[in-house]
């Protein structure tokens, strides 16, 4: 779960990273009473969860208050990378002197919190990596002590900051590890920090991503996400406990096992076809939820075909072919679906698709070349 720049800042703030003084707004009167509150210069920034909001106009600078309104005016309602903009943070204009970038994320190959800094900040840090990758510095947090003191000097030492900001830098390094940890994040990073013209450090950007599976521990989380910015088919299999990612592609995959769905994807590109999604449906799914995660694929217009491949071990195969069924019973199904059961009551769930005449597959292989080919009308 991604949470807006707004509330990623605001959680910095409770971990002593100082931020700006910036409030949230619906409207371009209420921006103008807040730049009239700040008292300055402010930027009016759009609250989406994409990047890019700087290129796309997404965030500007008003020197007074009505140019604030205005700006508001412009960017309240426009559409950045397919969402709309309902909300703006206007900050204080800061006074930059030197963009720096900050981050921590987990590195699951060595098993540690790792903090990456880089002087190239205020950029995609992926675009660092990829032109300039002796830019970027890395220390591992240790397990049990934490980032100490001396491995947060050396990002400072790393990135070339000058020295009077390293008590500081240490400071903020610390916080952002803490965050990470407090949050149960997989990423919480600053881009920018920037020195100001006072020669203050400040994170005039933030971005928290919390894994989903933590949020069970962070009520006070969960509240914070934003149903707006999310894929309304995602939104519809989180409410039925499915996994489920959607796609740009015109085969709907319904598999039970998250490596066994990888691998059917996999296999459609390989003979030619594109996944219209990632869906899990999980081990023992009943025949209800197999009909939600059936009428959440088929929503998706750009389906062509649909292809289902079971693994029973948990998972029965009668259930599922009944929940097939039952989902096709109740929607307008207008595309050809490819079954492939193998396990617990095999015989009985390909019984059960034979007599409503679907098309079965006796191997993975198989499910894949009938299912592309039924995307391109070659196969009923």
């Amino acid at each position: 779960m991604n949470l807006h720049e707004y509330q990623s800042k605001r959680i910095f703030a409770q971990h002593g990273i100082p931020v700006p003084s910036g409030e949230v707004a619906d409207t371009p009167t209420e921006v103008r009473d807040i730049a009239v509150r700040l008292g300055g210069p402010v930027v009016v920034k759009s609250q989406v969860l994409v990047g890019g909001r700087g290129k796309a106009g997404g965030i500007k600078l008003a020197k007074t208050p009505s140019e604030a309104e205005q700006r508001a005016d412009e960017i309240l309602g426009m559409t950045i990378k397919g969402l709309t903009v309902k909300r703006v943070l206007v900050d204080p204009a800061a006074d930059i002197r030197k963009e720096i970038y900050l981050g921590a994320v987990l590195d699951r190959a060595s098993r540690r919190v790792v903090l990456m800094a880089s002087s190239e900040g205020g950029v995609d840090i992926e675009e660092v990596a990829a032109t300039m990758p002796d830019k970027i510095v890395k220390v591992a947090a240790h397990p049990f002590l934490g980032l100490k003191p001396h491995l947060a000097r050396t990002l400072a030492d790393g990135i070339g900051l000058p020295k009077e900001h390293t008590a500081a830098f240490i400071k903020i390094a610390q916080g952002l590890y803490q965050t990470f940890l407090d949050t149960d994040a997989s990423l919480a990073e600053i881009n920018p920090l920037v020195i100001t013209g006072d020669g203050k450090l400040m994170a005039l950007d933030g971005k928290i991503a919390v894994d989903d599976n933590a949020l069970y521990r962070h009520p006070e989380l969960v509240e914070l996400r934003d149903p707006d910015e999310e894929d309304a088919s995602e939104r519809e299999a989180h409410r039925h406990g499915l996994s489920y990612i959607h796609l740009d592609g015109e085969i709907g995959c319904m598999v039970n096992g998250a490596g066994l769905a990888m691998a059917t994807m996999d296999i459609v590109k390989l003979y030619g076809g594109e996944p219209a999604n990632f869906l899990d449906i999980g081990g023992g799914a009943q025949a209800d939820k197999v009909a939600a995660a059936l009428r959440i694929i088929l929503s998706d217009r750009r389906v062509k075909a649909v292809l289902i491949n079971i693994f029973g071990g948990i998972t029965r195969c009668d259930e599922v072919a009944r929940g097939v069924l039952e989902a096709i019973s109740t929607l307008d199904v207008q595309v050809p679906f490819v079954v492939r059961l193998v396990g617990t009551n095999e015989e009985e769930g390909r019984r059960i698709l034979a007599e409503a005449n679907l098309i079965t597959a006796t191997s993975l292989a198989d499910a894949a070349e009938k299912a592309v080919a039924a995307a391109k009308g070659e196969l009923k």
